[in-house]
């Protein structure tokens, strides 16, 4: 059964920190095909669309694509701090693997 993503409370958090929302912003998160392997994430502050599956917590929103939406079924969206850096991170039960980067994946 395919549900909706969700997000974490350290990722809104992140988001009101940054100030999104004030900017009429959201944080999108889309599937696009490339990257190492095969499919990759893009993350970023964009304006929500008429077809997007609006999250929203903490006066944040968070968007995904009625095309990505497959793709990111039942996956989490969080906000890591590490050494490395800080970064919105996809955990997502789909990928069957992923790379060093994170950022790509495959189904």
């Amino acid at each position: 059964m395919q549900l909706p993503p969700t997000v974490t409370d350290r990722a809104f958090e992140r988001l009101a920190e940054i100030g999104a929302a004030d900017q009429g912003q959201a944080l999108r998160v889309a599937v696009e095909g490339g990257g190492c392997s095969g499919f990759q994430y893009e993350i970023a502050l964009d304006d929500p669309k008429e077809d997007d599956l609006v999250l929203e917590g903490a006066g944040q929103k968070v968007v995904v694509d009625s095309i990505s939406l497959p793709f990111l079924s039942n996956a989490v969206i969080d906000f890591s701090e590490e050494l490395i850096g800080a970064r919105f991170v996809i955990e997502n039960p789909n990928a069957t693997s992923s790379c060093g980067c994170g950022t790509s994946f495959s189904m």
